[in-house]
Order: C-alpha cells, then sequence, then structure tokens
C-alpha cells in the first residue's frame, strides 16, 4: 500500500481522489437510466421482462416473476442448516438492537384547552432492492428487512435479479422468508427500481425504496426519488482505521482488506501517528492479498483507493478521519474511547481490536447500511426512523385561540397575507 505523510496537500488529493467514487460523478450511464425508467413507466411488465431477459438472460413473465412457497421451500433444501440457524442468531441481534429506536407518538395537552403532539405512522409499502450479481447478501436482506419490519410497515416487497434459469439465489431466499419479507420478484436493474416507483400489473407501486446496488440501481433511484422515497445512493464501501503504535499489524491489515475485496472502488485507509505500523500493515497487506481469494480485486481497489497515511500528533490524524467520515471506522489506540469522542464523522464507529468491520456487516446488531462517500457529514445508518412518518398534531380550544387571535392576525398582515388574518378573525367577529 501507498505510504504518505499527512500535509494539507495530501489531504487535499485524497479527498478529491475519494470525491471521484460518487455515484454522482457516473453521469454517463444517466441517459441509459432515463431510458430504462422512462420505458417501464410505459410498458410496465413487458418492458420489466424484456429487460431481464437481455441482462439477466432468464425467461421472466407473468406466471413466475413472483417468487412461489414452493421455491422458499426449495431454498430451505439447498441452505446448510447451520446457516439457517447463524441467520436467525443474527436477525435475533438486529431486531433486539432496532426495537430500541421506536418511537411512539405523543401528546401534550395544557390546561388552557391546548392539545399539541406528534402521530408516528408505519410507512405502508416499502421496496427492498437485493443485488444478486458479483456476490449475494442475505445479511443485506436482514438489514433492510428487519428496521421496516421493527417499525410496523404493512408490506414488504423484495425485488431481486435471477439467475439465467430464473432462479433466485437460495440463501437470499431464506433470508427474505426469516426476516419476514412479504412478497418476493425476479427483477433487478433499474427496471426493478423503476418497476417499484411506478408500479407494474405484476410489482405494486412502493412508497419507499431501500438496498444497495449496482452503479444502474444507485441511478435509477436517484431519479425516481420524489415519485417514492428512498434510503440512499450507496457508493462504494469503504473503511478508515485510526492506529497508533499499539496496534496489531496483521489485524489492521485483515480488517483493511475486508472492504478492499467488496469491489474495485472499494476504499481502504489507515491513519496512525507510527511510521513502524504503517510500514509493517503494508507489509500484512501484501501478504495477506497474495492468499485470499479475491485477490485481482483487492489489488485494484489498494492501487486505486488504498492509503496509509501517517500524521504528526493523533490531532492530525482524527482531523482526517472527520474529513473523510467514512462509512466504516475502527479504532484500535490504546484509549479507543477518547479517540470515539472525538470523532464528529462516520458510519460506524468500531472501538478496540476485537471490534473488527464484519461483526457489524453480519452480527452484532447495528445496521450495515450506512452513509458512504462522506455522507456521514449529514446522514445516519439505515434505521427504524427511516420506516414512519410523523404528522404534527394541532388542537386549540376556542378560548385558546382567543388568547393569542390578535398576535397571529398581526402576524399574517405583516407577511400581506390577508387571507390567512382573515381565517382566524371570523371565528371572533362578534366580540370585536
Amino acid at each position: 500500500m501507498r505510504i504518505q505523510t499527512l500535509t494539507e496537500e495530501t489531504k487535499k488529493n485524497l479527498l478529491e481522489d475519494l470525491l471521484r467514487r460518487s455515484p454522482n460523478q457516473y453521469t454517463e450511464y444517466e441517459e441509459r437510466v432515463a431510458d430504462i425508467l422512462y420505458k417501464v413507466r410505459k410498458e410496465r411488465d413487458k418492458a420489466v421482462f424484456e429487460y431481464t431477459k437481455m441482462f439477466d438472460k432468464a425467461d421472466i413473465h407473468e406466471g413466475n416473476i413472483k417468487v412461489r412457497e414452493e421455491e422458499i421451500a426449495e431454498a430451505y433444501s439447498m441452505v446448510d442448516s447451520s446457516l439457517v440457524e447463524i441467520i436467525r442468531k443474527a436477525l435475533k441481534n438486529i431486531k433486539e438492537y432496532h426495537e430500541k429506536q421506536k418511537q411512539y407518538s405523543w401528546f401534550d395537552s395544557k390546561p388552557d384547552g391546548t392539545i399539541l403532539g406528534q402521530k408516528v405512522t408505519p410507512l405502508q409499502k416499502v421496496g427492498v432492492y437485493v443485488p444478486g450479481g458479483k456476490a449475494v447478501y442475505p445479511s443485506s436482506v436482514l438489514m433492510n428487512v428487519i428496521p421496516a419490519k421493527t417499525a410496523g410497515v404493512e408490506q414488504i416487497i423484495m425485488v431481486t435479479p435471477p439467475d439465467s434459469k430464473g432462479k433466485v439465489n437460495p440463501n437470499t431466499l431464506v433470508a427474505a422468508k426469516e426476516a419476514g419479507v412479504d412478497c418476493i420478484y425476479k427483477a433487478g436493474g433499474a427496471q426493478a427500481i423503476a418497476a417499484l416507483a411506478y408500479g407494474t400489473e405484476s410489482i405494486p407501486k412502493v412508497d419507499k425504496i431501500v438496498g444497495p446496488g449496482n452503479i444502474y440501481v444507485a441511478l435509477a433511484k436517484k431519479a425516481v426519488y420524489g415519485h417514492v422515497s428512498i434510503d440512499s445512493i450507496a457508493g462504494p464501501s469503504e473503511i478508515l482505521i485510526i492506529a497508533d503504535d499499539g496496534a496489531d499489524p496483521r489485524y489492521v491489515a485483515a480488517d483493511l482488506l475486508s472492504q478492499a475485496e467488496h469491489d474495485e472502488l472499494a476504499s481502504a485507509i489507515l491513519a496512525t501517528t507510527s511510521r513502524d505500523l504503517a510500514e509493517a500493515v503494508s507489509k500484512e497487506v501484501d501478504a495477506f492479498a497474495a492468499e485470499l481469494s479475491r485477490t485481482e480485486i483487492i489489488r485494484k481497489s489498494l492501487d486505486n483507493y488504498g492509503y496509509i497515511l501517517i500524521g504528526e500528533t493523533m490531532e492530525d490524524v482524527i482531523d482526517i478521519a472527520n474529513e473523510i467520515a467514512s462509512e466504516h471506522l475502527e479504532i484500535m489506540t490504546r484509549n479507543p474511547f477518547d479517540v470515539m469522542t472525538k470523532i464528529r464523522n462516520a458510519g460506524a464507529i468500531f472501538i478496540g481490536e476485537y471490534s473488527s468491520e464484519p461483526l457489524g456487516d453480519y452480527f452484532a446488531g447495528p445496521n450495515h447500511v450506512l452513509p458512504t462517500n462522506g455522507t456521514a457529514k449529514f446522514f445516519s445508518p439505515l434505521s427504524v426512523d427511516d420506516f414512519i412518518k410523523k404528522s404534527s398534531i394541532i388542537a386549540y380550544s376556542k378560548e385558546a385561540l382567543e388568547l393569542v387571535h390578535k398576535d397571529i392576525i398581526c402576524f399574517a398582515e405583516a407577511e400581506q397575507l390577508t387571507a390567512h388574518a382573515n381565517s382566524i378573525k371570523v371565528r371572533f367577529e362578534d366580540g370585536e
């Protein structure tokens, strides 16, 4: 891995380099995505079937687009029972964590007859996109579905691309069944996002679309935002590790590679105050990369977006971490909780050498759908909050309104909104 001394110049170059990974930079795909969205909106199922044949080589039609219970039962027979049990353990942890995020309606009444409050309502229909290309992610099924179920969403609809035989990966189907998905449809790519956003004869329109995907899926979600809500426009995966000279270089190297193996655009960065650690980690990375299964992807990822940054002080290291605002942030220092208190921007923070990133991906409970590409400065992980909406409640008695009606009239007239003022005046005409 390249080792750089942390300066203002290297910081500037690094941030510019990382921003090039954003889906917003891939404008050359937008026209193609717009064509797919337009065709699905006009031709509905017909377009979905045609694109599925074109991209996935599968013959999908109205009779087989929806996954049947028999297919789910077959999936259970194909998945090792030990994996099913692990999925159930992970599901339990994820559910328990997200249960603590639940919000409830509240009302505040006062003696003067004023009632103010907030009504919390779950979304009615949510669509979950699950990838089916380079890798299969049953963990993402759990992470997207369980907070929606916890929030009380009435119907959860999943879309995922089939293989050339029209089959969905059995691990994905088992995870979906365990998590409580209501309907599963064999559709992927931008055409699946369009189907969820606009509705077709087979796939119902939803209120919100969540879940990761390739650049076509990301840009399609961006384009349909407004017709439906979305969770985020996900970028490539990333990890940043803050470490001092007490960190184990093998642990650091292994954790960097856990993200580098996702794809060629993934980013893996170590920020440290120790040159000895930097050099040791670089050697360990080379050794691990030579023996791991996705070596080619790892090497391209590290060549493009892998860095070891050496700062003069821990404050310098923390500063660059906050600037990068990484999706995953690990802290391997002698006083990790002290460092954690100074972190403002990160999707998920992993504290200590035994809290490696895959723990969060699969099992601990917090959501692994996280903000990427610096958006942790203003976005949060997927949560129960993403599957509810809030309505304000206002109820005034005549007596309560009478106490403030002249103030409201004055405010409205100051904005030259006489109809607003009149709406209040008419209620007290007899007393004027």
